[in-house]
């Protein structure tokens, strides 16, 4: 039992956040009843993306459906307010959070008090000053961006097909992806894959035809699975005629040219970035104490070093890695460790509010595994390396199981099973970005060409 009533606000909705709350509901189900704890769980989406699995949603392999967690029927004994954390003043033990309704009621951001804070906001894109970037790229960390960039590649080719223009089928065909991080590398292998299958019903499109340019500023790609499996992986994927280019770097991206710092020019209608994350700027909007790369210093309990009630986990925070032989080491901004993060993370609030000895957090890093296309990948998992096929397996069966709810599971598997037995789907619904467009016209309205003002196209 809790010794005085809890509010706990746990502030995101992705691994960590969706993870937290999931276990502190379980964990204080009796004080939940009885009214002597109550779970705020403020995020902008109302539902979590279980983002390995956003290559394969754009390859057709995944329904998008199945990709995302819905939030509500899984913390049905928490409170979910779908909406942005601004700031928080942590001394004060308030939130400044906006929400859907802000603009219509027009009141403005409002406080919202609270006892324990959980910070778990994950990390946004980090992008650098490139011209034209912000124009013309896109990137590839939700499921509305995943599934916009398998339209778009089929729009492509649609365009390349229709065109008589050779410029402009050269450019449609080009496709750049920028960052050879598991994001870059695994949508880049399923994209391609798919494209590829996709080019035999086009009467004048061939794989031949199409130029796929995988572009990193350092000199290997997928530095997680090791040097050896690194190496394969360009080699593999060279083999199938993708143009890898390292110690290379975006320079320009304006007027749909993409320049890269060896000279190249390449005229492009898609440039996809997935060059590393950055800490949410929420975290610099605390009073809560940050290392030099803008993320919560944490102690290794997962309790903000010197703040006491507030917690953080997962890509917004810098925990120590207890495991780690070379001392001052903190723990990758991954998933592996953001899942197991949660669970103790919401352990150790328990036993703050039960006045109980805390957990330390330690997890040996298990591996890395990378899909590259069907049945292509690499894994290198307890010291044991894995290529093709079996690693590929591996890929999968192992994200089959960390995937969440037995719902997502049995979905996501019988989606593998029917692409067994029918053929992949290769329609682009690109229309759904914009699903007013025909209606204004027929209206007498002009379409709009401007983005919807919510930027999850809702509105």
């Amino acid at each position: 039992m809790v010794k005085e009533r809890a509010r706990i606000l746990v502030v995101g909705g992705g691994y960590v956040g969706m993870y937290t709350a999931l276990r502190l509901q379980r964990n204080l189900r009796g004080e939940l009843r009885r009214g002597e704890a109550e779970i705020t769980v403020v995020t902008p989406d109302p539902y979590m993306t279980y983002q390995p699995f956003l290559p394969e949603a754009a390859a057709g392999s995944i329904s998008p459906r199945h990709v995302v967690v819905p939030l509500r029927r899984l913390l049905g004994q928490c409170r979910v307010v779908i909406g942005e954390a601004r700031s928080v003043d942590h001394t004060e033990r308030t939130a400044t959070i906006t929400t859907l309704a802000t603009d219509e009621e027009g009141t403005g951001a409002r406080r919202l008090p609270y006892d324990e804070l959980v910070l778990a906001p994950g990390s946004v894109s980090r992008t650098l000053p490139v011209p034209g970037l912000a124009d013309h790229g896109v990137g590839f960390k939700t499921v509305e961006e995943a599934i916009g960039l398998r339209n778009h590649v089929l729009e492509q080719m649609d365009i390349a097909s229709s065109t008589r223009d050779p410029a402009v089928r050269d450019a449609a065909l080009t496709f750049v992806f920028v960052g050879g991080g598991y994001a870059g590398v695994e949508a880049l292998g399923e994209l391609e894959d798919m494209a590829r299958y996709a080019a035999r019903y086009y009467h004048n499109v061939t794989p031949e035809d199409m130029k796929w340019i995988l572009v990193e500023a350092s000199g290997r790609i997928l530095p997680e699975v090791g040097e050896d499996l690194g190496r394969y992986t360009v080699t593999e994927l060279r083999r199938r005629n993708i143009d890898v280019r390292l110690d290379t770097r975006l320079d320009s991206c304006t007027d749909r040219v993409a320049v890269l710092s060896d000279g190249s020019r390449f005229p492009t209608r898609t440039v996809v970035w997935t060059a590393g994350v950055k800490p949410h700027p929420v975290l610099a909007a605390t009073d809560l104490p940050l290392d030099d790369r803008g993320r919560l210093t944490c102690t290794a309990h997962l309790s903000v070093d010197g703040a006491p009630h507030a917690w953080a986990a997962g890509d917004a925070a810098a925990v120590p890695d207890v495991t780690a032989a070379e001392p001052g080491r903190d723990c990758a901004p991954n998933a592996q460790h953001a899942v197991r993060q949660a669970r103790v993370l919401a352990d150790n609030v328990t036993h703050a509010l039960r006045g109980e000895p805390l957990e330390t957090y330690a997890h040996k890093y298990a591996g890395s595994v990378a899909s590259l296309g069907f049945h292509k990948g690499v894994a290198h998992v307890y010291g044991r390396k894995l290529k093709g096929y079996p690693a590929w397996f591996m890929h999968r069966a192992y994200h089959l199981s960390r995937v969440p709810t037995v719902n997502r599971k049995a979905r996501v598997l019988a989606e593998w099973a029917l692409a067994g037995l029918f053929k992949r789907e290769i329609v682009s619904l690109g229309s759904l970005e914009h699903p007013r467009a025909e209606f204004e016209l027929a209206a007498g309205g002009k379409p709009s060409q401007e983005p919807p003002h919510n930027p999850k196209g809702s509105s």
